[in-house]
């Protein structure tokens, strides 16, 4: 049998929701998760990763790009999305403070009358500041363009 490698870009929408999971789950894993892909989005999460000491289950929302909301405030949710080919995992309050000390995101429109703001290229200054968060590389080009 050959195998042929699907580009994602002909992908549909939920196909690149599948498609993620798998990375991020990948990745998990090497850090000792297991992740269970949710049928709905449960309590804000796309996927539930529970740690193997027993202790430690995230809820995860997964995104193509870095996001807040303002409905996944206080909900103690993750998210996970790539940066220029690497993928992330960091809590949403946490990230919405990082955003808060370097962009100025919190004072646009998008945030204070939508609720939410993104971006598919944030500032360097930015992504130094979750680089704690760094999970890997997709090992495959940037998706996010």
């Amino acid at each position: 049998m050959k195998f042929e490698r699907t580009e994602y870009a002909e992908l549909n929408a939920k196909q690149k929701e599948i498609y993620n999971f798998q990375k991020v789950a990948a990745l998990l894993a090497d850090f000792g998760y297991n992740c269970m892909k949710l049928a709905d989005d449960w309590q804000g999460a796309d996927f539930i990763a529970y740690h193997k000491d027993g202790k430690k289950t995230l809820r995860v929302q997964l995104k193509a790009r870095v996001h807040i909301d303002k409905k996944y405030l206080g909900k103690e949710l993750y998210l996970a999305f790539p940066v220029r080919g690497v993928w992330y995992l960091i809590e949403h309050d946490e990230l919405v403070d990082l955003v808060g000390e370097k962009t100025n995101w919190l004072e646009t429109d998008s945030w204070k009358i939508r609720g939410s703001y993104s971006s598919a290229n944030p500032r360097r200054s930015l992504i130094s500041a979750f680089v704690h968060a760094r999970l890997g590389s997709t090992n495959v080009v940037d998706r996010t363009r």
